[in-house]
């Protein structure tokens, strides 16, 4: 049969246009087979009827339109609509389509088979469900209706541009209140036609009608002998010819192909080689639900009687009043319709029902040894039992099902039901097909050619019923379709099995004969059959280039008919019916990114216009009003983008601002509301908000909010206006009943500040005991007011937060002053016990340290008088050092009293409840006194007792130093480079030798005997320092610091730096333990080193006998690294003795601070890397890192002495640092290579700084502004005629002042270059990363007084905040203000505190928690 052949009936098809019933879903009374004669109709149609209203039935077919490739299909206006013929008319008039159901369909409830009754009980619940629903859906609130059941939306005049109807005002409006919700019992969010039609296929697949127009023909079988019919069965096969034939073979008829479909709703898709059942109709009864949707407690179907009023959305016929609505409305109910109760029903083939069975019996039935599942056959399925068959037709597929809320139309999908070879084997095949085409043909052609070969070789056995093998190793088989892994699971999946011999592989075909495994597997071929050659027809037409000159054409048996048409119409799809093109390309372009907008209101951006969009923005909120928020916030964002792009119709903007005006909000809306109410980490709350916060404490936060509005005297309305707006949001977004009437009983009601102080009658100014008597008053006078005179006094009470106020309403009676309690958690502060805020600082910095915190508790209950009385041999002493250096046993007992009275401050501030601790005077005198002051000050009053001391007192504890021959090193006070803030040297008349110095205690690394070298910078120390021949005890008394305070009450510590005439000997006064000699106290470096040499030897542990107890000590552990000094000669030319080594341990980097415009980095690397004095002769001192401690302190040296007035002043330039730090670059092993290009460029940099620095700075003032007041005093001057001044020395003085302010340019912006180099070198060496944990700060503007203070960085909670430690305040303040920029300050950093990353060393708030108590008996 060709082209040129009548076309044969095909199955019916809904016609476009109309949106006709498919078929009426009732229940199967019947599971036997439908005839293929109830498919299709006959081949000769009647003439066409007059069509009644919604005909169409699974009764009816039509004309088919023209094939792929026919001239009517390429002439688009010869295309002929299809056109309903009957089949077996029922009526005289044979134009007149039969109806097959009643015009009610109460039938369906009516059912007169008491078995599907039974099964199915369900149809009268929907008649009362509907009934429910329907009072439901006009129930508002209390209010009334029209008298369709739905109020008009007049006063919303906007909205008139919106067909859309079902909306009720108060719902709307009380959309937040889950009650209402919970009442109306709305169907939830929806789709619009063109999203379903996405939903029910792929839209990048095409699903087919496929439709057979002919079968392949029957061969005559050879003629028995003798006889003119031909024979049955041949008796034997023939020498010419191999051929078998069944001896039972009926081949299939055409109606018996047609009824292979799966369904007659099904629709084929190549891509998935599947069918998709799709069904839809429009009827004012509910489709049978599934059993498990029904029984899961699934949401139920939309308003059954608003659904009967109206047939069809889209056909304007069915609504004599005009559209209600713009389109329909989907709701998805996923596997809601059982396919057994579809008419006719599907049901899976047996195929795959056996498979089922199996499949159960492996996971739900213990096996017994006998039994072989592989062995079942189709003929034993009678003997599975009972149970099995039930269990495996107890439910068909679920189909998911999409019901229009506005109209009786709904529509059923299957979702993709697998064929026969499921799709990968088949895109395997054709991938290997287009890797491996056959000689001398195309891809396309040797896929074709391989697909042919599997027709064949099925239309041999199901229409010539030929037995034969087939050779798969023969060069025909192995040219046209191959042999690996997936053709073998292909053919097994057909039936066929393979069969291997010693010569040869052959496929023996599946049995087809009329027992039961026969049939079905009849069935399964020739679904196979249709399926591959359907795929094959659509492949051809696809690439039909490839085959216009093929020598055999395959024989067109099937027709396929695109569905996408036709059911985009059934739905409300199509572009007749949705338009689009409503965005140009560039637009849409900018909008598709907001994909999700437009999937929330169930709308597709290519059919988008301005009426579908407020149509579904509208209709969301109608059936999901929980979600309006939700669908605002899609409108919004939509409507903006829009807007920004100039695209936005007038509609859209008016019922954007329409909505806004009712008071919609949008999700960026809930996170400001909850930002204004306090939420967020580092808010106000410090809470992250979310659904789980309670409603009690929302309530709360707004009410703080409130509060906090009215202490705001500028912006105080506004604020109280935002609180209450941002208090509404969250109410209604949390749905919260609570919530919304609190804050309508209170948004108006609240009595204000203002309002409470004119309550009371009293002035804003006046105090708390003022205002209680008032109070008293005002009540006595008029003791009815009560309520009103608390709320009053109350709303003040929270503007001054006075606690005062709060006990006073609680109990009736005035407490009198209260100080407001400290918060717990926070840290503890420590009351100056008079000029000793430094050692404040020192002492809680102390204790921010963990494992120093630990160390000092655990001396807490220390028996200091049996500790007095322990006696401690020579030997003991020997075996332990400190600081490079044997202790004596009065400095043991004098540390142990320091380490207990430590230990105790550290309880205290762990414990007490007061915002303050104050130290012990004693801790503050063992804190600010040393050892050798007290024994000094012992000898001044006439001698000490000294039983406790040893004369071994001095040993070497370092590693082996180099020898560097006699120091010409002075001891002078000019020469200490370890002052902080003024400090003063050690007395001269104690020079100390080599052996005296091996540990940095008590100097910095470049102060030590051994290796103290001076800095070359000659204008840090005046000249006379080096020969300064003072008598050392004058020396002594003039560095002396006598402490007196401010008139700020900061700390003064005067004291000259020149020798001043001895006084005249007076009597000795004895000075009271009440003094503390603080005369005789030190700064902070010095305090410092006291405090940790005192801690280390109170540590020591004497019945350790171990030589590394020391090295494990926690101080060394903590604090101390060990650096790698190495002395050179400056000149080019050095020998080997010239050249210096040795290493020791330091405690502290020290970093020169003269000029602005450095960093930490500049400052470090002039330490590492310097000229210094050595033996009369200038050295390069080079310093490198051999360890790093957990703990690195960086000191500032902030004290310089000016030559000019011989006197130290205090450096307040500004070094920029911040929260990290890495020392990679200072390490001993870094890269050489880098670390000399570093030097070069540090070199550079330095020299250009100098020279900048010269140039603005000068001797006077900057050398720019003198030549300029230099240029205008001799214009001056030549104004007045005095002779000597031209023209020619004016010009080069402006030209001189050119010169210098380009070289000042020029040199910054080669300083700037150098730096960036310099960084660039390091930027990806962070290996030895520190990161800010203290800050030590001196305020004031000389080195000789001023006030500490110290930061400390909340770790490891909160690295973000930080502490401020000011003496008895401790307050909480930003990083910003840590890291600030202190030019023109005289508050400056002059100690700096890193912690190595990881380390775990540091942790602040230690504070007891008592709600962390086991309250359990």
């Amino acid at each position: 049969m060709d082209n040129s052949d009548t076309p044969k009936a095909r199955r019916p098809l809904p016609t476009p246009g109309l949106s006709v019933p498919q078929r009426p879903n009732t229940p199967v009374l019947s599971p036997s087979p439908v005839p293929a004669s109830t498919f299709y109709a006959s081949q000769k149609p009647p003439p066409l009827p007059s069509r009644p209203k919604n005909p169409g039935s699974n009764h009816t077919t039509y004309v088919s339109p023209p094939r792929y490739g026919s001239p009517a299909f390429n002439d688009p206006p010869g295309f002929r609509e299809p056109e309903l013929i009957t089949e077996d008319p029922t009526h005289e008039d044979d134009d007149i389509v039969p109806d097959l159901l009643p015009p009610t369909d109460n039938h369906w409830a009516e059912d007169s088979n008491q078995d599907a009754a039974k099964i199915w009980p369900t149809h009268e619940n929907w008649q009362e469900s509907a009934s429910s629903w329907e009072g439901n859906w006009t129930a508002g609130g209390g209010n009334t209706g029209t008298a369709t059941g739905f109020e008009s939306m007049d006063y919303m005049t906007s909205n008139h541009d919106f067909i859309i109807d079902g909306r009720i005002p108060y719902e709307e409006t009380h959309w937040w209140n889950p009650e209402l919700r919970e009442r109306n019992k709305r169907p939830g969010p929806g789709v619009l036609p063109p999203v379903l039609a996405e939903e029910l296929h792929d839209s990048n697949h095409s699903l087919f009608s496929v439709n057979v127009t002919s079968v392949p023909s029957i061969p005559p079988l050879p003629a028995l002998p003798n006889s003119k019919e031909p024979a049955a069965v041949p008796s034997t096969p023939s020498s010419s010819s191999s051929l078998q034939y069944s001896v039972d073979h009926s081949p299939p008829t055409e109606e018996e192909v047609r009824t292979s479909v799966p369904h007659p709703n099904a629709y084929y898709c190549p891509k998935d080689n599947g069918w998709v059942i799709l069904s839809w109709k429009a009827s004012s009864v509910a489709p049978p639900l599934a059993r498990s949707y029904i029984v899961s407690g699934n949401p139920p179907l939309p308003d059954q009687a608003r659904r009967r009023r109206v047939a069809s959305c889209i056909e304007e016929g069915d609504q004599p009043f005009g559209k209600t609505n713009r389109t329909h409305h989907f709701h998805k109910y996923e596997k809601a319709v059982d396919s057994h109760k579809l008419t006719p029903p599907f049901r899976k083939d047996e195929w795959e029902t056996l498979e089922t069975v199996k499949q159960r019996r492996r996971v739900g039935t213990i096996m017994t040894t006998d039994l072989d599942l592989s062995a079942i056959k189709v003929d034993d399925v009678d003997t599975l039992g009972d149970n099995d068959i039930e269990s495996a037709e107890e439910e068909g597929k679920l189909l998911d099902l999409y019901v229009c809320c506005q109209c009786s139309f709904y529509c059923v999908a299957s979702g993709v039901i697998p064929g026969v070879i499921p799709r990968r084997h088949l895109e395997e095949l054709v991938r290997d097909k287009k890797g491996h085409p056959g000689v001398g043909k195309s891809a396309e052609q040797s896929i074709a050619v391989a697909f042919e070969t599997f027709l064949v070789a099925l239309e041999n056995k199901l229409w010539k019923g030929n037995n034969r093998m087939i050779k798969v190793l023969s060069t025909g088989f192995q040219t046209k379709v191959g042999w690996n892994p997936n053709i073998k699971r292909i053919f097994e999946l057909l039936g066929f099995v393979e069969e291997i011999t010693e010569r040869d592989s052959t496929l023996r075909p599946p049995v087809t004969d009329l027992t039961l495994q026969g049939k079905q597997n009849r069935r399964k071929l020739l679904r196979a059959w249709l399926e591959i050659l359907s795929w094959l027809t659509d492949f051809k037409r696809i690439h039909a280039t490839h085959f216009k000159d093929a020598a055999r054409e395959t024989k067109p048996y099937v027709q396929l008919d695109s569905a996408r048409e036709m059911y985009q119409t059934a739905i409300g799809a199509h572009p007749d019916q949705i338009s689009r093109g409503g965005l140009s390309d560039s637009m849409l372009d900018t909008v598709r990114p907001l994909e999700v907008a437009w999937r929330g209101l169930g709308l597709t951006p290519t059919t988008y216009s301005a009426d579908l969009l407020g149509f579904s923005y509208l209709a969301q909120c109608r059936c999901d009003p929980a979600g309006t928020s939700q669908y605002f916030t899609y409108l919004t964002t939509i409507v903006k983008q829009l807007q920004e792009y100039g695209s936005c119709p007038p509609q859209l903007q008016e019922l954007l601002a329409m909505e806004q005006s009712r008071e919609r909000f949008t999700s960026e809306d809930i996170a400001t509301a909850a930002t204004t109410l306090g939420f967020g980490i580092g808010n106000v709350l410090d809470v992250e908000y979310g659904e789980d916060v309670e409603d009690q404490f929302v309530e709360n936060a707004w009410k703080e909010g409130v509060k906090r509005s009215w202490r705001d005297p500028e912006h105080g309305s506004e604020s109280y206006r935002l609180v209450n707006e941002a208090f509404r949001i969250l109410a209604e977004s949390r749905g919260s009943i609570e919530l919304r009437k609190i804050f309508e009983n209170g948004k108006n009601k609240y009595m204000t500040p203002d309002r409470a102080y004119d309550t009371l009658e009293v002035p804003k100014d006046v105090d708390d005991f003022m205002l209680i008597t008032v109070y008293n008053m005002r009540l006595d006078e008029t003791p009815s007011q009560l309520d009103k005179m608390q709320e009053a006094l109350a709303v003040i009470a929270e503007i001054r937060e006075s606690e005062r106020l709060r006990q006073f309403i609680a109990s009736g009676q005035d407490p009198g002053d209260i100080v407001a309690p400290t918060r717990p958690d926070l840290p503890r502060g420590l009351n100056q016990l008079g000029n000793t805020c430094y050692l404040n600082s020192l002492l809680q910095y102390f204790y921010t340290i963990k494992d120093l915190r630990e160390a000092v508790l655990s001396m807490l209950k220390l028996d200091l008088k049996a500790m007095e009385d322990e006696k401690w041999t020579d030997e003991d002493l020997m075996r332990h050092r400190v600081g490079g250096r044997l202790v004596t046993r009065r400095e043991i007992v004098r540390s142990r009293r320091f380490i207990n009275q430590l230990a105790d401050l550290f309880f205290n501030l762990e414990y007490c409840e007061t915002a303050s601790v104050t130290p012990t005077l004693e801790l503050a005198k063992l804190a600010l006194i040393t050892s050798r002051d007290e024994e000094e000050d012992e000898v001044d009053k006439g001698g000490t007792d000294s039983s406790n001391d040893t004369d071994a007192t001095l040993v070497d504890d370092g590693p082996s130093r180099t020898t560097l021959g006699p120091s010409s090193l002075s001891d002078s006070p000019g020469t200490s480079s370890s002052s902080v803030l003024g400090k003063r040297p050690r007395d001269l008349d104690r020079q100390r030798s080599e052996m005296e110095v091996d540990s940095p205690l008590s100097q910095s690394p470049k102060e030590r005997d051994g290796f103290v070298l001076v800095s070359a910078h000659d204008d840090l120390h005046p000249p006379e320092a080096a020969s300064s021949s003072t008598d050392a005890t004058k020396l002594e008394a003039s560095s002396s610091k006598i402490h007196v305070t401010d008139k700020d009450g900061d700390l003064k510590m005067s004291g000259s730096a020149t020798p001043k005439p001895p006084l005249p000997a007076r009597k000795r006064v004895e000075q009271s333990d009440s003094t503390m000699m603080f005369g005789k106290q030190h700064d902070v470096a010095e305090c410092m080193d006291n405090c940790m040499f005192q801690i280390e030897t109170a540590l020591l542990k004497f019945d350790d006998m171990s030589e590394s107890s020391d090295k494990t000590s926690v101080v060394k552990s903590l604090f101390y690294g060990k650096i790698r000094q190495r002395l050179t000669g400056a000149d080019a030319q050095q020998s080997r003795s010239s050249i210096h080594e040795k290493e020791d341990l330091f405690s502290h980097l020290p970093v020169n601070v003269t000029n602005d415009g450095v960093d930490i980095y500049d400052g470090l690397s002039g330490y590492f890397d310097d000229i210094v004095d050595f033996e009369g002769r200038k050295a390069r001192m080079e310093v490198t890192l051999v360890e790093l401690p957990p703990i690195l302190q960086i000191q500032l040296q902030r004290v310089q002495f000016n030559r000019e007035t011989l006197q130290p002043y205090k450096s307040q330039a500004y070094v920029k640092f911040g929260e990290n730090l890495y020392m990679d670059r200072f390490l001993d092993t870094a890269d050489p290579i880098k670390k000399n290009k570093s030097k070069a460029i540090h070199s550079e940099l330095s020299s250009c700084r100098d020279r900048v620095r010269q140039l603005v700075e000068g001797k006077d003032s900057p050398f720019a502004s003198s030549i300029e007041h230099t240029r205008k005093f001799l214009a001056k001057l030549q104004n007045e005629s005095i002779p000597g001044i031209d023209d020619e020395l004016l010009q080069e003085l402006d030209e001189e002042q050119l010169r210098v302010r380009s070289e000042i340019d020029r040199l910054r912006a080669r300083v700037d270059v150098l730096k960036e180099e310099l960084e660039s070198i390091w930027q990806n060496f962070t290996e030895a990363a520190y990161e800010l944990t203290s800050v030590f700060i001196h305020r004031g503007s000389s080195p000789s007084w001023g006030h500490y203070f110290f930061y400390s960085r909340h770790l490891p909670g909160s690295p973000d905040s930080w502490f401020k430690y000011n003496d008895s305040d401790v307050t909480v303040v930003s990083k910003e203000e840590v890291l600030a920029d202190t030019t023109g300050s005289t508050a400056n950093p002059y100690l700096l505190v890193f912690a190595r990353k990881g380390s775990d060393v540091v942790d602040t708030v230690k504070r007891f928690d008592a709600t962390m108590l086991d309250s359990s008996p």
